[in-house]
């Protein structure tokens, strides 16, 4: 990802197409668990669909992107009657939601600029769930006592959650002061509403998989589990990114 992004940022829409697609192929195959049948195919087609159009297109295209891919996924299930569609809607949609489209607004973060500031934007929205990552591991470590969702994350402290948003806010406001000039107010504010989602975000999928009964997504990653166990964090994290780049330009103008 880093090569892509600083080498060739061209290449930066295989790595997202390459990520969506495990992610899709990942949530399909959980999914199946509960009875639902997400059809691969469209799915995957329209990941890379999804990406192609944020590419090119922006965030407009993305949208119609997304309707065409749940469409085409609805038509294929229609071949096994119409019940497998009532009953597979939720999975459709589930999965073309949270992981291409969710994913695409990397690409939208990457552009227009792709060679200059945007660059740098994906690469900061990053290293903020990393910090805010490796400031929760830390902090929980450390000083965790009280648990934040016990029946979700048994590891998850409130200590934990506080130092997330610390080292992000912290880490984020010399990121996008040295990398894009933006002041470091605005950057400690980014990285603490990126703290926040990204927590979310990993809440979320622990209780999606703590609902499916499953440990990890499945095994492509030997000891991190799968592609959306490290996903997890990013797919919230990204669109957030991209709007508050969006108020942070504007009140800069």
């Amino acid at each position: 990802m880093l090569a892509s992004l600083v080498v060739w940022p061209p290449a930066f829409i295989g790595v997202i197409v390459v990520a969506a697609c495990a992610g899709a192929w990942e949530m399909a195959n959980a999914l199946r668990k509960t009875g639902a049948k997400a059809p691969l195919i469209p799915l995957m087609a329209g990941a890379v669909v999804m990406t192609a159009l944020a590419y090119y297109d922006g965030a407009d295209s993305l949208v119609i992107g997304l309707a065409v891919t749940i469409l085409a996924a609805l038509v294929w299930r229609v071949a096994d009657g119409f019940g497998s569609v009532r009953r597979d809607f939720t999975a459709i949609l589930m999965v073309a939601v949270y992981v291409p489209f969710l994913l695409s607004f990397a690409i939208l973060l990457q552009q227009p600029d792709a060679d200059g500031d945007g660059r740098w934007r994906v690469l900061c929205t990053l290293l903020a769930v990393v910090l805010s990552d490796t400031g929760g591991y830390a902090s929980g470590v450390f000083l965790g006592r009280h648990k934040m969702a016990p029946s979700i994350s048994p590891g998850k402290t409130w200590e934990g959650f506080a130092g997330s948003i610390c080292a992000s806010a912290i880490g984020s406001a010399l990121l996008l002061y040295f990398l894009l000039d933006i002041p470091s107010y605005w950057g400690l504010l980014f990285g603490a509403v990126i703290s926040v989602v990204a927590v979310v975000g990993d809440l979320a999928e622990s209780m999606l998989k703590r609902d499916l009964g499953v440990k990890d997504m499945s095994n492509l990653l030997p000891g991190h589990g799968g592609v959306m166990d490290r996903l997890d964090s990013i797919l919230f994290a990204v669109p957030t990114a991209y709007l508050l780049f969006a108020v942070i330009s504007a009140n800069l103008l």
